[in-house]
């Protein structure tokens, strides 16, 4: 009996739970348009009595912004929004405090500056009116001069994007993108649950991001102890401490999705997934482009930005896991996605223990990648 060609990844994807690295996780892989590998084991629960489900949707932290960044392109590439006009052409308000030049295009590659809500932190109520956060943003002042620098916008990257999204469509960007990508691609993937009591949500176990939000001693990032640091003010002191709360729209970090959608969604935008493409080869491209590389100002670690996603090379997106045509997302939670056009290949792994390491890639998912890619050698 023949071997299936992606074997390798079911064995790492054992090999994983076999070190005691999982609780529960999923992991999904899409070659030429279609699903080759669609695994899940372990437990939702960290008490290790709610098995994880094929239908079972995880937290995806830092990689909804991929969710934001679709559609922010399908936009684009509808003319409704244009990568080089100023923001403030949609937005007026957003003008003020020196953020009349600031283009759509310099906040998907990070450079805005526009990255601190310390000033007016986001709560679950705010989250849930939506105007205050407006508010803030439009009051908020860029922290490096727009297009000089780049600096991860951890809290704002969603909101920014989300009111410039309403402002041309009348629907949020989690509204915007369960309509116009979720539905025709068949997607559970959210920016706010509709329907949490008939979703399957696995508790997240915490990770080293979230431990350092209740308080942990952060060893060697010294910023995250400062309150004065940009580091802090961008990440701490700006996003939510309420607890977190699935049917609110959080466009930043909010977002859910199982693996297999994640995975199905990373590929649309490099072809057709049932007759539907995401964004136009041209846009996909321009993904792809480096925009930004170097040490990021607010994460303080080196990162290199495409448009909207992450490109290789970093520690957190390694060309050396075989991602060196590949764009996508990494979380501080383990959550990671890509797509590779040059491969026709697509990603998603989500766990729900939390990754023991920041600023690089996680052993769990190296290990998938590689095999991954591995495979892919075995069915050119």
């Amino acid at each position: 009996m023949a071997t299936h060609p992606f074997a390798e990844v079911n064995l790492a994807f054992r090999a994983n739970f076999a070190t005691g690295a999982e609780v529960g996780a999923a992991v999904c892989v899409y070659h030429r348009g279609r699903p080759v590998v669609d695994l899940w084991g372990g437990y939702a629960d960290a008490d290790r009595g709610d098995p994880w489900r094929a239908d079972t949707l995880g937290v995806l932290a830092s990689p909804t912004k991929s969710l934001v960044t679709g559609a922010a392109l399908l936009l684009v590439d509808r003319g409704l929004l244009d990568l080089d006009a100023p923001v403030a052409e949609h937005w007026p308000e957003f003008a003020a405090n020196g953020k009349g030049g600031i283009t759509l295009r310099m906040v998907l590659s990070q450079r805005s500056g526009v990255v601190c809500l310390d000033h007016d932190p986001i709560t679950n109520d705010k989250l849930r009116a939506h105007e205050p956060i407006v508010a803030a943003l439009e009051s908020a002042r860029p922290e490096w001069e727009p297009d000089t620098a780049h600096g991860y916008h951890a809290t704002t990257y969603g909101h920014l994007i989300s009111e410039l999204v309403r402002r041309r469509t009348g629907l949020t960007v989690g509204q915007f993108f369960a309509k116009e990508i979720a539905n025709p691609l068949g997607l559970d993937c959210y920016i706010g649950l509709p329907n949490p009591d008939t979703a399957h949500l696995a508790t997240m176990i915490e990770c080293k991001a979230e431990e350092l939000m209740a308080g942990a001693d952060p060893g060697e990032i010294e910023e995250l102890r400062d309150a004065a640091t940009l580091t802090y003010r961008a990440t701490m002191a700006s996003m939510s401490q309420d607890p977190a709360d699935p049917t609110v729209e959080e466009p930043s970090y909010g977002g859910l999705a199982s693996a297999q959608s994640l995975a199905r969604y990373f590929a649309s935008f490099i072809g057709e997934v049932d007759c539907f493409r995401l964004t136009s080869p041209q846009i996909t491209e321009q993904m792809r482009e480096v925009h930004s590389t170097g040490d990021c100002l607010v994460m303080l670690s080196p990162c290199t930005w495409g448009l909207g996603v992450q490109v290789a090379d970093s520690p957190v997106f390694p060309a050396s896991a075989g991602l060196g045509t590949a764009f996508g997302f990494s979380g501080a939670n383990g959550v990671f996605a890509f797509a590779d056009p040059a491969n026709d290949l697509a990603f998603a792994y989500i766990p729900n223990a939390g990754s023991e390491v920041m600023g690089s890639m996680d052993a769990r998912i190296r290990r998938l990648i590689e095999a991954t890619y591995r495979s892919i050698q075995k069915v050119r």
